[in-house]
């Protein structure tokens, strides 16, 4: 008889330095991996790496209001560029590194792609207002459970597999203000906005490693974005057969 499995994914929390300091992970994030029939382990940073993946199976890198300090990327930070989060991004990129040397499967989001962009060698657009011409408004002014965007898949991608239980045109949330500029080391771009704009990263060789720029846990009405995470849990699951 088989024997039922549940995947472990790591995902990572946010932080403020409010009295007290507090670790926070917005809901959307713990339901998807839940909802995809997975287990949410939240870390803390200063955590042995090492160890915490002994633990996972998988690893969603999670967004948050910040900017990665461009000296990660060879660049001057410009007047443009945000404040920067220097523990989180520590603690994430080493989750991260450790994470694709073991061939785990991964899903940056939001920010979490961007890093995954840095820490393959990858560089970003600081802002995209000011570096972009006729670029869309990427920041939304409604609310991140509505859509605010079109998005172009490139076909026989992993994004584009989940992509296929769309039942209309394919379209997102949008909250950032920084994009990917050079692509990473064995990254492929997997989507577009229609102002060109990278919306999602993936690396084909791997059993399963997906940027993408929106919050798919945020629209939980919708199949495809789901299928993202169902798509992470089923290769977390792949792997420990």
């Amino acid at each position: 008889m088989r024997v039922a499995m549940t995947a472990r994914v790591l995902v990572t929390p946010d932080y403020d330095e409010a009295s007290p300091p507090r670790y926070f992970l917005k809901r959307s994030y713990a339901d998807a991996v839940l909802a995809a029939g997975g287990i949410p382990l939240v870390p803390a940073y200063g955590a042995p790496i090492a160890e915490l993946l002994d633990q996972a199976d998988a690893v969603v890198v999670t967004g948050g209001a910040f900017d990665i300090d461009p000296s990660a990327y060879g660049e001057e930070r410009r007047e443009a560029c945000g404040p920067a989060k220097d523990e989180r991004t520590r603690f994430e990129r080493g989750i991260l590194e450790g994470a694709l040397q073991r061939r785990l499967p991964v899903l940056g989001v939001c920010g979490g792609m961007q890093l995954l962009n840095v820490v393959r060698g990858g560089s970003l657009h600081q802002d995209i207002r000011s570096e972009i011409d006729g670029a869309l408004e990427h920041e939304q002014k409604t609310p991140s459970t509505q859509v605010a965007h079109a998005i172009d898949v490139v076909p026989a991608t992993r994004l584009a597999a989940a992509a296929a239980c769309s039942q209309g045109a394919l379209e997102v949330n949008s909250t950032h203000h920084q994009a990917v500029k050079r692509v990473g080391e064995g990254l492929v771009v997997s989507a577009r906005s229609p102002d060109g704009v990278v919306e999602a990263i993936e690396d084909p060789a791997l059993p399963f490693v997906v940027g993408v720029q929106w919050h798919p846990e945020q629209l939980a009405g919708s199949a495809w974005n789901a299928a993202i995470y169902r798509q992470l849990v089923a290769a977390a699951e792949g792997r420990r057969a």
